[in-house]
């Protein structure tokens, strides 16, 4: 996920996005169709291929001050200069200034790592993979089809990183979780969540359950 250390600062175009956060080695599919947009990603695509993604925050109307590096790994061209990207989030950063707002943003951005780990994150990293597999199965249940899991990264790092993308439509949530520089708290804080989201699965697992053995 690192990137070299001599691109510790360096500027990278911003795509501001409502309700999407990104996090390193997560999918971002997007449809970009803003004229500003086009251009911010045909740029890109004459580059390295990779851009920014930041948390917009629609009653401040400013974007939040970390996001996520996007790298375009797949592209189709619609018409009007339309298209439609695949993209994976990277490393992780911190905007310091912006150095151009139009026709889009542009920051000096600051790569950003969690903090070492200290001590061994095996049982935080198991009870993490068992509550989310526990409420995978109770969703399901709920939903009255199987939800299949992937295989989850054993990489306590990576497995923080693929929980926290998980919790779609709690975008505050996963910003203050993408925030964080320290694996274990993140882990800590999403078996939180994870245990509170059993919880009322659970409940309403047993009032599904009462109501079709009533009927």
């Amino acid at each position: 996920m690192s990137l070299s250390s001599s691109l510790a600062v360096q500027e990278l175009p911003l795509f501001p996005l409502p309700e999407v956060v990104l996090f390193p080695g997560r999918p971002l599919p997007l449809h970009i169709f803003e004229p500003r947009y086009r251009m911010m990603m045909n740029t890109v695509l004459d580059t390295d291929k990779r851009f920014g993604v930041l948390l917009w925050d629609p009653e401040t109307k400013q974007p939040a001050k970390m996001g996520s590096c996007a790298e375009i790994t797949q592209i189709e061209r619609l018409p009007d200069d339309r298209m439609n990207l695949l993209t994976v989030g990277q490393q992780r950063f911190r905007v310091l200034e912006y150095t151009r707002q139009k026709p889009y943003r542009v920051g000096l951005i600051q790569w950003i790592d969690d903090e070492p780990v200290e001590g061994d994150l095996t049982f935080l990293t198991r009870d993490a993979q068992r509550l989310l597999s526990d409420v995978v199965r109770l969703s399901g249940k709920l939903m009255d089809r199987p939800i299949q899991l992937p295989t989850l990264p054993d990489n306590p790092l990576e497995l923080s990183y693929w929980i926290g993308g998980s919790f779609y439509g709690a975008c505050e949530e996963q910003q203050s979780l993408l925030e964080l520089q320290n694996t274990a708290q993140r882990l800590q804080r999403e078996i939180e969540i994870l245990q509170t989201t059993l919880k009322h699965l659970a409940a309403r697992t047993v009032l599904k359950d009462t109501f079709s053995s009533s009927s």
